[in-house]
């Protein structure tokens, strides 16, 4: 049986389903959010999924977001008489999943909060009254009748310090917050369609998941150890039952092939303080674009031995400035400077916060220790916006690949020499690309497109996974594909080939008009089409995107295309 409460104004519903005996799914369906955190697009919304469970007692598993406040609090008082809440788990604190526990609180007065002990240190900041509350971890359980015995995973770092499983032996049910989960909107309750949800699923772990691989793959061996899981009940999208294997299995091999890469990047900083954890992200996301990998520590509540191993092995060190009065958090800073190396790369920021660490003390202190700094410090004051992503986004790119630089000129040199010759008799039209979506902007240079159909009339494009503008070449973006002339490009080329610090205009000096689709036209170009992206599909070290063209126009009918003529296949 299925119940849905509506909002109709703001696209809100509520829906609730038994998935299980005596498990019912409380799922907040947000239908047209189109970002996550700023610096996540999404496709097709989001969900925040909340579940009770009734035995002789009566468990809560999270909430959901402030957003939903009076649906959510009606639906539940419709479904069960919140006095007779006996525990409330909180997987973890993240607003979107923790944002309404004093409201529920305070209708559930003799419930016993159950978390990890950070968790339960971050609801004291948040719950103005005082409350029952227990620290769990792995192995722990509560029993609470008909056969319900709930088991605790510790699973830290997926993707906060303090996350929780919880299982329930009677209904082999997993229950994993943020994990396992996918920012997707639909009726239906489970992954019934598999090719609807891949590519969400799949953006989410490239987002949320991958920069916690090894953590991932912790979690992962400890929920082989619980038995037979029939339901991951996670906390965005539908619920895995119908394809559990297959995405599971997913999630595990892409953590194995993030956790082997060749060089890793640790990223420092203070969960829930400013806007850290998602300036964090972002600049993850943008190192992960060049295959390097990411490990994730939280300066206030990891361990010294843990922050000096992860830093002494990385490539790389991103920090961000943790409070002055962050006593464990400055111990963690001091602990990074006493191991690193002289062949590391370091990136710092400000977390928007009046009390952070002076970014240019620490920088000095990094500096004298022969550390190489990979981009100019970013240093946010003010809430941040779209652009904001974007420059830490194109940090994480740049310093990620300053450190594959070498391998991939050992890949390249790897090549047969007749092979990479041939390779390279492909010729290829000279083209830049241009966008803008919001108050965010960029370009690139393209040679890899081609015609693709003629009813539609579109064309594909190869997208570098570690180019800048990927994540404006998403599906349902536009765009502009500017044609270059003949003997009439090198200005246009080698202005959009040159390096620039991240956050930089890259229009700047260039003559341009706005098309309909709000994207730039380089006045200079011999013609230009304006595109929209339709799919993509994964190649390696690209993705091949398939758009289709609304409308063009040529500035010059005799004038040729540039064509690029190359001598080998192996590189640009």
């Amino acid at each position: 049986m299925v119940a849905i409460a509506e909002n109709v104004q703001h696209r809100l519903t509520i829906q609730t389903v038994e998935i299980a005996p005596n498990t019912t799914a409380i799922r907040s369906l947000d239908w047209d959010r189109d970002r996550f955190d700023i610096e996540f697009g999404l496709q097709n919304g989001t969900t925040y999924n909340s579940y009770l469970i009734r035995g002789e007692q009566t468990v809560l598993i999270d909430t959901s977001h402030q957003k939903f406040r009076q649906l959510y609090l009606d639906t539940l008082k419709s479904i069960v008489n919140p006095k007779t809440i006996d525990y409330i788990i909180v997987s973890h604190t993240e607003p979107d999943h923790s944002g309404l526990v004093e409201d529920v609180l305070q209708l559930a007065p003799r419930a016993t909060v159950l978390a990890s002990k950070i968790a339960l240190q971050f609801l004291e900041g948040l719950v103005h009254d005082p409350f029952s509350k227990r620290i769990v971890k792995s192995g722990d359980r509560i029993d609470i009748g008909k056969g319900h015995e709930i088991e605790f995973v510790s699973a830290p770092n997926l993707h906060w310090p303090d996350t929780i499983f919880s299982y329930d032996r009677k209904t082999q049910t997993l229950f994993t917050c943020d994990a396992f989960g996918m920012h997707f909107c639909d009726d239906r309750t489970f992954d019934e369609d598999l090719e609807a949800i891949e590519a969400d699923f799949r953006f989410y772990y490239d987002c949320l998941m991958g920069p916690n691989a090894r953590s991932l793959l912790n979690a992962m061996k400890r929920m082989s150890e619980l038995g037979k899981i029939n339901i991951i009940a996670n906390g965005h999208g539908p619920l895995l039952h119908h394809h559990l294997d297959v995405l599971t299995g997913c999630y595990e091999s892409w953590s194995q092939r993030q956790a082997k890469a060749e060089t890793t990047v640790g990223l420092f900083y203070v969960s829930e303080y400013g806007h850290s954890d998602q300036l964090g992200m972002a600049i993850a996301e943008g190192i992960q674009k060049t295959g390097v990998a990411i490990e994730v520590i939280d300066l206030s509540t990891a361990g010294l031995q843990e922050i000096q191993e992860l830093a002494g092995r990385a490539a790389g060190l991103i920090i961000g400035m943790p409070p002055s009065t962050a006593v464990a958090a400055q111990a963690g800073i001091s602990s990074l400077l006493s191991v690193a190396k002289d062949k590391q790369l370091v990136g710092l920021f400000e977390c928007y916060g009046g009390d952070d660490e002076p970014v240019d003390t620490i920088r000095r202190k990094f500096i004298d220790l022969g550390v190489k700094e990979a981009f100019p410090a970013i240093r946010i004051k003010e809430a941040p916006t779209a652009s904001t992503f974007q420059l830490c986004q194109e940090a994480g790119t740049d310093l990620g690949q300053l450190l594959v630089r070498e391998r991939n000129i050992k890949q390249i040199k790897s090549l047969d020499v007749n092979m990479e010759k041939a390779l390279g008799r492909i010729s290829s039209g000279l083209y830049i690309v241009t966008t803008k979506k919001g108050d965010v902007s960029s370009a690139m240079l393209a040679s890899w497109v081609s015609q693709a159909s003629l009813q539609p009339l579109g064309f594909t494009i190869a997208v570098a996974k570690d180019r800048a503008i990927d994540s404006l070449m998403q599906e349902g973006d536009r765009f502009v594909l500017n044609v270059l002339e003949e003997g009439n490009y090198q200005e246009l080329k080698k202005h959009f080939l040159k390096r620039l610090h991240p956050g930089a205009d890259r229009f700047a000096g260039v003559k341009t008009r706005t098309a309909k689709n709000g994207s730039p036209i380089l006045t200079d170009a011999l013609a230009y089409m304006e595109c929209e992206v339709q799919s993509s599909m994964e190649c390696s070290d690209h993705w091949i995107v398939y758009c289709t063209v609304q409308e063009g126009r040529v500035s010059k009918p005799d004038a040729l295309t540039a064509v690029r003529h190359r001598k080998v296949g192996n590189y640009y």
